[in-house]
């Protein structure tokens, strides 16, 4: 096995192979690097938009999305906050009607939004809509609800499988990391 001879706190962006140590934050700012990647080895040109609530449980996310932001402009990422949830989850809805446009200039767009649950409460008109419509062919959208039950960074405490479940959307819920392998899900299992 050969070593690294150098190793910096980029590596866990920079490096597309190998073993990475990262954070759950930085696993979710690397996630869409690595959808990226799956896409290219399928001969697609894609890009990727991130948006979601800025305090949200959540609220580290967008702070290491800005360190990040060479790398994911490298993988064609687009990063921008929404000013609410609302705002956030309508553009990563437009971002799925890439086929309404002449010439677009990527096959498809993967997005992944973020938000508190109370937040997710207020967007479930736009995420009911979204749903219904679907997504662009070679798109797709990650919805990331940070619930705090506890209310310790919200006004209430919430919950958020009932709300995916109004808006027909799957729930993934997995007990640990490696279930979320096991699932095979983003092209690590």
């Amino acid at each position: 096995m050969t070593v690294a001879t150098t190793i910096t706190l980029d590596d866990k962006y920079s490096q597309d192979r190998g073993r990475l140590y990262l954070s759950g934050i930085q696993a979710l700012v690397k996630l869409p690097m690595l959808q990226h990647l799956r896409d290219q080895a399928a001969g697609l040109n894609t890009g990727g938009f991130v948006s979601g609530y800025r305090g949200s449980p959540l609220g580290g996310l967008d702070k290491e999305l800005w360190r990040a932001e060479k790398y994911l402009a490298r993988h064609s990422i687009s990063f921008q906050p929404g000013l609410n949830e609302d705002l956030a989850a309508t553009a990563i809805w437009g971002t799925q009607q890439i086929g309404l446009f002449p010439s677009p200039t990527h096959d498809g767009v993967f997005a992944l939004w973020y938000g508190k649950g109370p937040g997710l409460d207020r967007s479930l008109d736009v995420f009911k809509h979204a749903k219904s419509a679907g997504t662009a062919p070679h798109g797709g959208v990650l919805v990331l609800a940070g619930d705090d039950h506890g209310a310790k960074s919200s006004t209430l405490a919430h919950q958020s499988e009932q709300v995916f479940m109004a808006a027909q959307m799957p729930v993934l819920n997995p007990a640990g990391v490696q279930e979320l392998l096991d699932f095979g899900l983003f092209g690590w299992g």
